[in-house]
């Protein structure tokens, strides 16, 4: 059994992945701002932490809502993005300041502060998991044109090679998965499906939450840093 943590599990491919990888017997945690998926007929324990992952006081409340658990598998996904993101209209000049301080807020900065809340709890599993879900517009050399969403995204991936190399000792392991295109996800009593992925030029949920299932499942002497996954017809 294990226990598992998962940021922005309400919708899209966080609550996909809080279906998809969880087996029975295992507890969820899943933080967000609105109410996610309960369903419990899979034999999985889910509990929803309410918290708004922009306000500074994010990480103290999911600590208090996890107590002294130990969390074993801690997944990251939090991501928003500017109003306009991917579409022909975008324009960074008409991206307002306090927008751009919520993405970076959500995408980066509570990614430090509440991992941070919560390495007491990572610390006292054996072998626990972090992992972060970043973007194809984080990358080198992306092709994105969102400034701030990629800033976030790049931002994570530092964060996520800084904290591997800080909790070392711990035997916790630090991985970033970054997705490219992905299609519109639901998660209904349970079953996740996706915007139709024509041409191949959307990601499957099934093949992301395949990839994290790999990474949660190897054993505590292995290490994966990062794992870009590109839809066939995304250029990165």
């Amino acid at each position: 059994m294990a226990n598992i943590l998962i940021f922005g599990g309400s919708r899209g491919l966080g609550a996909a992945l809080s279906f998809g990888v969880p087996v029975r017997g295992d507890a969820v945690w899943i933080v967000s701002r609105s109410r996610p998926d309960l369903d419990g007929r899979d034999g999985v324990q889910r509990v929803w932490i309410e918290a708004d992952l922009s306000a500074r006081a994010a990480g103290p409340v999911v600590a208090t809502a996890v107590g002294d658990t130990p969390l074993d598998i801690v997944i990251y996904n939090a991501g928003i993005w500017e109003r306009s993101a991917f579409r022909d209209s975008y324009d960074f000049t008409e991206v307002d300041d306090d927008e751009t301080e919520r993405i970076i807020a959500v995408n980066l900065t509570s990614a430090i502060t509440c991992i941070r809340a919560l390495l007491p709890n990572l610390r006292k599993s054996a072998g626990a998991k972090l992992i972060f879900i970043g973007s194809t517009s984080g990358l080198d050399n992306s092709s994105g044109r969102e400034v701030a969403y990629a800033a976030s995204k790049f931002g994570l991936r530092g964060v996520t090679h800084a904290l591997r190399e800080n909790l070392r000792a711990d035997g916790i392991a630090v991985t970033c998965v970054n997705p490219g295109n992905i299609g519109t996800i639901t998660v209904e009593r349970g079953a996740v499906s996706a915007s139709p992925h024509e041409s191949r030029a959307m990601i499957p949920p099934q093949d992301l939450i395949a990839i994290v299932k790999c990474v949660i499942g190897l054993s505590n002497a292995s290490c994966v840093k990062e794992i870009d996954v590109m839809a066939m017809t995304d250029r990165v």
